[in-house]
């Protein structure tokens, strides 16, 4: 039971370490949520503070990674498959976000004002720089299938582990399902981001409340859980 709660912690540790990440490579970088000129102007203004929020967005993820890995090794007991399922989604949506931020990347090096570049004129490299970034954030929205994924075989086995509460189960499926439906209506109808914006809420009470309780209660109350069949 100890290795069970001090594994739960770990797993809350770098879940809150994905989200002080996240938040501080945003507020740095102005590359999400924001339009492409947006984060135009901070790479040619505040180039160290947006490499800075670039550095920590892939940190953000890794964090999510070894969250993952930890929710895999306190959650094998309930259902070794799903658990495998949960870990190897995390980890497709790990690479598509890596991908997605070589656009930015990319959008660095037409900004640069290198003298290879002088062969295009100032708007032409501006253009090709917004289409970049816009392209980063189209990557990042295809990332959240995986990551959407990953959050049903979560929610389903917190749900049946009988050591961390059922509504926490309910709330990861709700989030699940929500990041799913934001793709969808990205892809469908980008002009009506409100939408989504309650699948959104849910997605932050979802995995803030998690992250809480595994970092702060960890797993209690732990019950047989029956053999499942492989």
């Amino acid at each position: 039971m100890n290795s069970t709660k001090t594994t739960a912690r770990w797993a809350g540790f770098h879940y809150l370490m994905y989200f002080v990440t996240t938040i501080a490579a945003n507020e740095l970088g102005h590359f999400v949520f924001v339009d492409a000129t947006v984060t135009a102007h901070q790479m040619l203004t505040h180039i160290l503070q947006f490499r800075i929020g670039l550095l920590l967005s892939l940190a953000s993820v890794v964090f999510f990674l070894l969250a993952a890995w930890y929710l895999y090794r306190l959650l094998k007991p309930v259902n070794k498959d799903l658990a495998l399922l949960l870990l190897l989604s995390n980890l497709g949506g790990f690479s598509l976000w890596c991908l997605s931020l070589l656009n930015l990347f990319a959008g660095l090096q037409l900004l640069s004002g290198a003298d290879y570049l002088m062969i295009f004129q100032p708007d032409q490299l501006q253009a090709q720089a917004l289409v970049l970034i816009n392209l980063r954030r189209d990557s990042a929205a295809i990332a959240q299938i995986p990551f959407g994924i990953w959050l049903l075989p979560l929610g389903y086995l917190v749900l049946k582990s009988g050591f961390l509460p059922r509504i926490l189960g309910l709330l990861l499926i709700a989030d699940g399902l929500g990041l799913l439906i934001y793709v969808m209506q990205y892809v469908v109808w980008p002009g009506y981001g409100a939408f989504t914006v309650p699948f959104l809420a849910v997605s932050f009470v979802a995995e803030a409340s998690l992250t809480l309780w595994l970092l702060i209660v960890g797993a209690t109350e732990l019950r047989p859980v029956p053999a499942v069949a492989h």
